[in-house]
């Protein structure tokens, strides 16, 4: 018998990926998606785009709207999609936002401001998330009867080292760290571990999310760690916020594993 042209396709590729997020699905030569395209033969159909705070894909714009169309029109061809991916939060916290998050280093209370972080990372965000993931989880319901799985990741320890997109041009200028430690009274060698404490906050924000009953389907991706962020760390951060080509590799990899 003919087969039917939505299993043709299926057949050629690992399968189909819907995908929203932020620069490390939307990033000049390399990132998430186009290695998962290129690299594990699965077919990505995106609406990320860099510089999006996860508060805008959540409510901005009919964003929201578009990432749900994107997924009912993948569910319409008769095609479930293996997984879908959300990634998001960094540009919530980076960048302009960042020094917010610090208290001085000569006010007696150094270190991350408990209150901003917790309002941004386990409310701001973690509503953001919730939000998107409960609507996509009930389109899934409504026209398939079942859920896709989705999964979300955290960021991984980034260098605060003052480098931007290429120098500190085009798309992404960056920096997006240094110039709050610096406002804010830090010395170099105190803004990596207050980086990998923020960094632990939304990871464990994330963790516990998916960890929700009602949210069973989603998979948190660990991928702290995954880069080095010890002397040898620029051969896999390009600056401060994006892997290089070998650190998107890394990076991918853990994807295509949980995918799976």
């Amino acid at each position: 018998g003919a087969v039917a042209p939505e299993a043709a396709i299926e057949s050629k590729t690992a399968g189909v990926l819907v995908a929203e997020g932020d620069s490390w699905f939307d990033y000049p030569f390399h990132d998430v998606l186009k290695d998962l395209e290129d690299q594990y033969g699965y077919e990505v159909e995106s609406v990320a785009h860099k510089g999006d705070a996860v508060e805008d894909m959540a409510y901005s714009d009919g964003q929201l709207d578009d990432f749900a169309r994107r997924v009912e029109k993948v569910l319409r061809t008769g095609v479930k999609p293996r997984a879908i991916l959300l990634s998001g939060g960094g540009n919530d916290i980076a960048g302009d936002q960042f020094a917010m998050l610090l208290n001085h280093a000569l006010s007696g209370v150094a270190g991350l401001n408990e209150d901003v972080v917790n309002g941004i990372v386990d409310r701001r965000i973690f509503d953001a998330y919730a939000t998107i993931l409960s609507a996509i989880t009930k389109l899934c319901r409504d026209q398939i009867g079942e859920v896709v799985p989705i999964v979300v990741h955290g960021y991984d320890y980034a260098v605060p080292d003052g480098r931007g997109f290429l120098g500190g041009w085009w798309l992404l200028p960056g920096p997006w760290l240094e110039p709050g430690f610096r406002r804010k009274g830090y010395p170099p060698d105190q803004r990596l571990p207050l980086v990998r404490e923020l960094i632990d906050r939304f990871n464990g924000m994330l963790k516990g999310l998916a960890g929700l009953s009602q949210f069973k389907h989603v998979k948190y991706l660990d991928l702290r760690n995954t880069l080095r962020s010890d002397a040898g760390y620029r051969d896999w951060w390009a600056n401060e916020l994006h892997p290089t080509a070998k650190g998107f590799e890394a990076i991918t990899a853990k994807f295509a594993a949980a995918i799976g």
